[in-house]
């Protein structure tokens, strides 16, 4: 296991916004990973804003974690395909490739698989360095489920059960908000096989909940495979 952690960590980058006049001028959304050619960073349509500050020159910007001293690294990105059904976006980065991750079968994933995944879960509080967690893929169930009544049904339920519903990863682990675009990959191999979702997934998922609980989920790499073959 520690050698797949140092193998991904390379690959892991925080998604935000820059504004030079701002303060701070990065302003942290989520985590991403490179995939495909390198230059590929995937994440969470959610993790980017609706609309950039044009006036004031805001731009999506990634910044690769430090190493072995070194602060933080930031690239400008662009956004070049988004899925809002399945929330996954891709951006392309300026210069030098990263090490993409491989992506893996989802067809091999089981229930009572332990995996692994890297992210930003509190931001950029305690500096951009990944932080790994572990857990067990509890269930594969269908993201969207009938409420009980109608007064569980909200607008955005509803669409999603009309759009049709599609499998999920639902994990033993706590994620949290910063987690939002981060790889949940093979503990050995360290290819990906889903994206965790801190938003898109609960808002529906949990919409029964009185209490937000501590269950973490993730949207299947299918998805991802899918939006790659689009964006080529």
């Amino acid at each position: 296991m520690p050698e797949t952690i140092e193998r991904v960590k390379p690959s892991i980058v925080a998604v935000g916004t820059f504004q030079k006049t701002r303060s701070p001028a990065f302003a942290f959304r989520g985590t991403g990973f490179a995939v495909g050619d390198g230059t590929l960073i995937a994440t969470n349509a959610h993790v980017l804003p609706e609309a950039l500050q044009t006036e004031g020159l805001e731009s999506i910007m990634v910044m690769i974690a430090g190493v072995e001293g070194r602060g933080p690294q930031p690239r400008e990105a662009k956004t070049i395909a988004i899925d809002r059904q399945h929330d996954l976006a891709l951006l392309r980065v300026s210069g030098a490739p990263l090490p993409a991750m491989r992506l893996g079968n989802p067809a091999t994933v089981r229930e009572g698989q332990t995996a692994l995944f890297t992210g930003f879960p509190i931001g950029s509080v305690l500096g951009l360095f990944p932080v790994t967690h572990r857990g067990m893929i509890a269930s594969i169930t269908p993201i969207a489920l009938p409420s009980a009544t109608a007064q569980q049904l909200d607008e955005r339920l509803i669409r999603r059960l009309q759009s049709g519903a599609f499998p999920v990863f639902q994990l033993d682990a706590t994620a949290y908000p910063g987690n939002s675009g981060s790889p949940l990959y093979d503990i050995e191999t360290g290819a990906v096989i889903g994206i965790i979702n801190m938003v898109f997934i609960k808002g529906t998922k949990e919409s029964a909940l009185s209490q937000p609980s501590g269950i973490s989920f993730a949207v299947p790499v299918q998805f991802l495979q899918e939006l790659l073959r689009t964006a080529n």
